[in-house]
């Protein structure tokens, strides 16, 4: 017997099923039928999506995070802080500090 995962929907996919529900063309039974995604999640969607589409016209709306090399080695350094940080917390505890 495997193990189910859950399902990852891209933000194109949400922002499309979640267009259709604003529409009203069709009910969320039909929309859900259609999408293969539960009622329950489409008027989640619906609601993201009304509450966040004015940020849409903002000018100054921020760019994608996957897209600053600088804050991807920012995070690389973090980790390897952490890392280091932890290493000697254990050995100050095996040493009684």
């Amino acid at each position: 017997m495997s193990k189910q995962t859950r399902r990852k929907f891209s933000s194109e996919f949400k922002a499309k099923v979640a267009l259709e529900a604003v529409k009203g063309q069709h009910t969320l039974a039909e929309l859900s039928k259609k999408f293969d995604i539960s009622p329950v999640v489409i008027s989640k969607w619906k609601g993201e999506f009304l509450d966040n589409m004015s940020t849409v016209f903002d000018k100054d709306h921020p760019k994608k995070k996957d897209d600053d090399p600088v804050l991807d080695q920012l995070y690389a350094k973090i980790g390897e802080l952490k890392v280091e940080n932890d290493f000697l917390k254990k050995s100050c505890k095996k040493l009684g500090i």
